[in-house]
């Protein structure tokens, strides 16, 4: 009987945690970060600096927040992006990693403190989404968006 109702607690769950990740917005989980840090030094970006910087096409982007350096010598980058599909967030990850591998290039023997912060960037999937952080407060954004789930 108590298998029964665990089974049955769990299933429950998990279907609620996958409507609350369909409802759930990029810009939603950005107001969650921006709670947790100070994004002053960052400028929006728009849909042309997502695929400027990712080369993810908008056709299969649902929503999305996008904040970058306002100098090019600052690696500071932070991107929430919910997927239409979630079949494609492999795919999108790895242009991302692309883009890692960019910046560690840039800024290798030009910014030592920058490439560091490259180096420990972080970047991590949640069933439609993918969140991409590059900043000294990379933790906590990392922690708001954790949390937003």
């Amino acid at each position: 009987m108590s298998l029964i109702f665990t089974f049955s607690v769990l299933t429950g769950c998990s279907g609620k945690d996958n409507k609350t990740m369909e409802q759930l917005s990029a810009a939603q989980i950005g107001q969650r970060i921006e709670q947790a840090v100070n994004l002053e030094n960052m400028k929006a970006g728009d849909q042309n600096k997502l695929y400027k910087l990712y080369k993810i096409e908008a056709d299969s982007v649902e929503d999305f927040i996008l904040y970058t350096s306002t100098s090019n010598v600052r690696a500071d980058e932070l991107a929430v992006i919910k997927l239409k599909d979630s079949s494609q967030v492999e795919n999108a990850k790895a242009k991302l990693e692309q883009r890692i591998d960019a910046q560690k290039l840039k800024f290798k023997d030009y910014r030592p403190d920058e490439y560091f912060l490259v180096e420990h960037h972080v970047l991590k999937t949640k069933g439609p989404f993918i969140f991409f952080a590059v900043s000294k407060e990379a933790a906590q954004m990392e922690r708001a968006f954790d949390g937003a789930f």
